[in-house]
């Protein structure tokens, strides 16, 4: 009974890290991109995702109770898992590793996000061009914003890998080399995004 649900939990967990949160991410990226066009480009965008309705029922159902879940299990996951990269150091032993530690980094990083952001906005602060702009004029939240951004990011594309393979998508060693490649290339498309906007909202 106890390894039914463990099993269920592990698929629960791969699924919602792609459906919903990977979405979410991909969009939030995409809304935060809106920058490079300029600060008001920024603010249309960022205005239009504020003012959708019943934005609070979306964020807490689609965002934040997925997300406290995939947190709290990957946790679990995370410090109980037995590593065996000291004596395989293959790739995805490694892969294996960084995908716990990445998760960590993420998960401290999207706590001060929100905090900085939301619970800001909750008491009356305007999520904008100039919020963000003054947050990532200090060279260390700068840093800290990168190091966490480009962890979410690893984090998601590495975990798309193995959602495909623990929900049978990618059974072959060829597939699942391919979709290897695949998701490298997805980290490198929203790194490059991510990098691409940071760097717009404080120049």
């Amino acid at each position: 009974m106890a390894g039914n649900r463990e099993f269920v939990n592990r698929r629960l967990h791969s699924l919602l890290g792609v459906i919903p949160i990977g979405l979410f991410l991909v969009q939030h990226l995409v809304v935060n991109h809106f920058i490079t066009g300029g600060p008001e480009s920024f603010n249309k965008a960022a205005g239009f995702m504020g003012n959708l309705p019943f934005r609070i029922v979306l964020e807490t159902v689609v965002i934040y109770l997925p997300i406290l879940f995939h947190a709290i299990y990957g946790l679990y996951i995370a410090f109980t898992a037995n590593s065996n990269v000291n004596r395989y150091g293959t790739y995805r032993n490694w892969m294996y590793i960084l995908q716990r530690i990445s998760g960590v980094i993420t998960l401290i990083f999207i706590a001060w996000h929100v905090w900085q952001t939301r619970v800001a906005a909750a008491f009356g602060a305007e999520v904008s061009y100039d919020m963000m702009h003054d947050i990532l004029s200090s060279p260390f939240m700068f840093v800290f914003y990168l190091v966490g951004v480009l962890s979410t990011i690893f984090h998601f594309a590495n975990g798309l890998w193995s959602f495909l393979v623990s929900w049978g998508i990618t059974v072959s060693p060829r597939s699942q080399v391919i979709s290897t490649y695949v998701t490298i290339g997805v980290f490198v498309v929203l790194a490059f995004i991510a990098v691409q906007t940071l760097v717009a909202f404080v120049s």
